[in-house]
């Protein structure tokens, strides 16, 4: 006689049973008659009877009780623990596990351990989470199915999201730039509201959702995101921003954005905010042309020169004409606000713009001599080439020298504005801190599983995006963390989770957990991310 366990999937409930084997002389097969006697208890493992089994037998007091079956079922695990341990002490070190449980006080263990899992198994799909837990100790402890992850995506709702960024905005620096960027998302379901056709930013040939990240300069740390409408330009977007972080309580503000963000409505609402800004501007605006011929001569300098980028930067105090309309007064205000210009000249760029110029220059010219014209390079014949056709000489096409040298003038040029006094390198710097919005859309988009949208509801979509933005900030925590200690010059993020993600624990109900054989490694990549090794007496 054995004893086997099975649970209903129904209701969750492991049930006990008592099987006795035996030979079925007529179908010529081995046969099992099974007898229930009990549920199996979650957390001591013992069998519980059912069904009036747990009456008490009436018998004489001077005999005693005989007890049949089995005392307890008890079963021992051999889990991969060593990943999981550093994303729980991440979560903890951020509060991030801390404000989850005030904002999803039911359900914050599964949301962690759904986001252990889409980082640790990049590119795989939900349903295949039954394996995994099955292999890896983590918060919830138990199997989350493809229906019941769509079922907590749809359950999770706009104001416990909003709860959760003011509870984090809290715990982010006070005085520091954020960097502002969006992303595409494409999608194939014809269902979501906002997926519409839109600028690809992967020229990818889909309808898209979009979605913007706000990111810290210090922490390194997202805390805001926004998803709309696939054909919403980001020119459109800021003044939304700045009301929606307005409403969550979010104080001093610093932006910094790139040039698809650039609008005069934008920077003037910027100033009328009292927003301090640094946004990337096209040099073809006439004000920064106009201010860049002034000094272009000076830029070019060895006392402007940063030989650690390999760039000249220059610095001009300029005056921006500020506008306001108020529509309560029927009235526009006009104004001068104080505006600095940072101009930059890359050799490496310059170079690069300089070859590919040229060469799109020649391809131009031999679409005109062969009569192949392109309807999309229509402008740029006009502006750099003459043809003319003749009786005697044919077609002959012309260059127009000054026009393709005030276009070669300012290649390797490139330009910042802001409202806050820096000098140049300093704002460059900072600019370049959008990389990291950059390498997290790069994670969503490819270890996260995010590059196609794979939901049919919006609620299920809030849900699945936000559950991903919990993923993301335990991965940007981490990146900042490797980079601070020097460990990308050993490790991958993937190459260092793998090493980790080995390193067994061992689960039993009668005994603490164990942790298994630790290398020198592995101990030595805890300690360098300032966290406390696992160890038996956890």
């Amino acid at each position: 006689m054995a004893l086997v366990t099975q649970t209903d999937k129904r209701t969750g409930i492991t049930y006990a049973y008592e099987t006795q084997y035996y030979w079925d002389k007529e179908k010529q097969q081995s046969r099992a008659k099974r007898v229930c006697v009990g549920k199996v208890d979650p957390v001591t493992n013992e069998i519980i009877p059912t069904r009036g089994r747990s009456k008490k037998k009436e018998t004489p007091s001077n005999h005693p009780v005989s007890k049949r079956g089995f005392r307890s079922f008890c079963e021992t695990k051999h889990l991969y623990y060593g990943a999981t341990y550093l994303f729980d002490k991440l979560a903890d070190e951020l509060g991030l596990a801390a404000d989850l449980k005030l904002c999803f006080p039911d359900s914050y263990k599964k949301l962690l351990s759904i986001a252990y899992y889409l980082i640790l198994e990049d590119n795989n799909p939900l349903y295949r989470f039954e394996k995994w837990n099955h292999t890896h100790k983590h918060p919830y402890g138990a199997d989350i199915c493809s229906p019941r992850s769509s079922e907590f995506f749809s359950s999770i709702t706009d104001e416990q999201i909003n709860k959760f960024f003011r509870l984090q905005g809290k715990r982010r620096v006070d005085d520091e730039y954020w960097a502002y960027d969006s992303t595409s998302i494409s999608s194939y379901s014809e269902t979501l509201a906002q997926v519409q056709y839109g600028k690809n930013k992967e020229d990818d040939k889909l309808p898209q959702l979009n979605l913007l990240l706000v990111f810290g300069e210090e922490s390194g740390l997202p805390f805001y995101y926004r998803k709309l409408a696939g054909n919403i330009p980001d020119s459109k977007t800021v003044k939304h921003l700045l009301q929606d972080l307005d409403i969550l309580g979010f104080g001093k503000t610093k932006f910094v954005m790139d040039r698809g963000f650039y609008s005069e409505d934008n920077i003037n609402g910027l100033y009328r905010e009292h927003v301090k800004f640094l946004v990337g501007v096209k040099l073809s605006l006439k004000f920064i042309k106009k201010n860049l011929d002034v000094i272009y001569d000076d830029i070019r300098m060895f006392t402007n020169y940063d030989e650690s980028i390999e760039t000249y930067g220059y610095t001009v105090q300029a005056e921006w004409d500020y506008t306001q309309e108020r529509p309560y007064k029927g009235d526009v205000i006009k104004d001068k606000r104080r505006i600095y210009i940072h101009y930059f000249y890359s050799i490496e760029k310059g170079a690069e713009d300089e070859q590919a110029f040229d060469k799109r220059i020649a391809g131009l010219c031999k679409e005109l001599l062969e009569d192949k014209p392109v309807e999309s390079h229509r402008k740029a014949y006009e502006q750099f080439f003459e043809v003319k056709t003749t009786p005697k000489r044919g077609r002959q096409v012309y260059y127009k020298e000054d026009a393709i040298k005030e276009a070669r003038k300012y290649l390797g040029y490139f330009a910042l504005i802001t409202n806050e006094t820096m000098d140049a390198f300093t704002a460059l710097h900072l600019y370049r801190m959008k990389d990291v919005v950059e390498k997290a859309f790069g994670n969503i988009k490819e270890r996260l599983n995010m590059r196609r949208l794979l939901v049919s509801s919006e609620k299920g979509l809030d849900g699945k995006i936000f559950t991903e933005f919990v993923a993301l900030i335990l991965i940007s925590h981490l990146d900042h963390k490797m980079k601070e200690s020097g460990l990308y010059n050993n490790y991958t993020m993937q190459s260092l989770l793998d090493k980790l993600d080995v390193l067994e624990c061992f689960e039993d109900a009668n005994h603490s957990l164990r942790i298994g054989e630790m290398l020198v490694k592995q101990a030595e990549i805890y300690e360098a991310l300032g966290v406390e090794a696992p160890t038996s007496s956890c």
